[in-house]
């Protein structure tokens, strides 16, 4: 085994094993690098009325959204306007989780992690969307597998991480099948547990996103199932701390944080190489995975409109008939509108 390597971002650990690598994200492990905007912007917010020079956001961040790695990659972290906080987690759960208890003011999730927060009672806030092709999210088995069809999950020990993107993917594909829950074993696991997990043999399918998916393909070990076409949802969210969106200084920090990053992730679908290669140093995986990753999971920023509210409702509906969240939360009291404003060269 080689010595474990950290990227240049210093926020993610890898280790190579063989020809794979494994990824561990260093959950809540933050960097506190404020971003060099502080000393190249003058602390204007872009709504010019609130001077956000003296604020400091806590920014959650994982390797499947990547956020950070975009803005350095894009050349727009430079102009954050305020100070930049960012921590690191494994998956959108730990990160909303950590929001509820104050140390987040905002990050970037997938579908379910709402849906799971706001059943909890945490106190939080979608404030941004983002719309994905099918290929950033996938159900893989092991190259050999006998697995051909979803049917034949039926009994079969199944890798996901809990209240995830995949977790929503993986029920709504069971389903299609005419499965249930307790029909298969659910082993939650974080993505680099489920890594090792599904390496190892120890279960016999993995739901997962990228770059995960070009991952552990692209080792040779696994092929998709299936992956997002018909299944899960094609939304991703920034989340949001209602303290944070309560403090005038913060909520306006956050309007120029969402405007540079949706900025960032337009630029992002129009240069994937130059994206591939800045998210491959946050990530530690090489270009040829990283270049198909950066297609695949290639976002635009989307308003947020009643397509989204019915789309996060029925999530809600999903979850909550499968006994899977504890209430039938209303989503529309954990979605605001109000930062629509941020987003050009998006859908609507």
């Amino acid at each position: 085994m080689t010595t474990p390597v950290r990227p240049r971002y210093g926020r993610v650990l890898i280790a190579v094993a063989g020809t794979a690598a494994v990824l561990t994200a260093a959950a809540a492990c933050s960097s506190s690098s404020s971003s060099p905007a502080a000393s190249s912007s003058s602390g204007s917010s872009s709504s010019g009325a609130t001077n956000v020079s003296s604020v400091t956001l806590n920014i959650g961040d994982q390797k499947g959204t990547g956020a950070e790695a975009v803005l350095q990659a894009a050349g727009l972290i430079s102009k954050l306007p305020f100070k930049a906080n960012w921590s690191d987690f494994t998956s959108g759960p730990p990160m909303l989780q950590a929001m509820g208890s104050g140390s987040v003011d905002i990050g970037g999730v997938g579908d379910a992690p709402p849906v799971f927060a706001a059943s909890g009672g945490e106190q939080v806030a979608i404030v941004g969307a983002r719309t994905a092709g099918p290929n950033g999210s996938a159900l893989v088995v092991s190259k050999n597998s006998p697995i051909t069809s979803i049917s034949q999950l039926k009994g079969k020990k199944i890798a996901v991480a809990q209240g995830s993107s995949a977790d929503y993917h993986l029920l709504t594909v069971l389903n299609k099948a005419g499965l249930t829950t307790k029909q298969v074993t659910l082993d939650y696991l974080q993505p680099a547990d489920a890594l090792a997990a599904f390496n190892s043999g120890h279960v016999d399918a993995w739901d997962i996103w990228s770059p995960y998916i070009e991952q552990v393909v692209g080792a040779g070990n696994a092929r998709v199932l299936v992956n997002g076409s018909g299944f899960g949802s094609n939304y991703s969210f920034e989340v949001a701390s209602r303290s944070a969106l309560n403090n005038p200084a913060k909520a306006a920090a956050i309007r120029d944080y969402l405007t540079l990053l949706n900025q960032a992730y337009v630029w992002a679908g129009t240069h994937t190489t130059t994206w591939a290669k800045f998210w491959g140093d946050a990530t530690g995986l090489p270009a040829s995975i990283m270049d198909k990753a950066a297609v695949d999971d290639a976002t635009k920023p989307a308003t947020i409109n009643s397509s989204v509210v019915s789309a996060e409702q029925q999530l809600v509906t999903n979850f909550y008939k499968a006994g899977l969240i504890p209430t039938n939360v209303n989503m529309s009291n954990y979605i605001v509108s109000t930062y629509n404003g941020t987003v050009t060269g998006g859908s609507s």
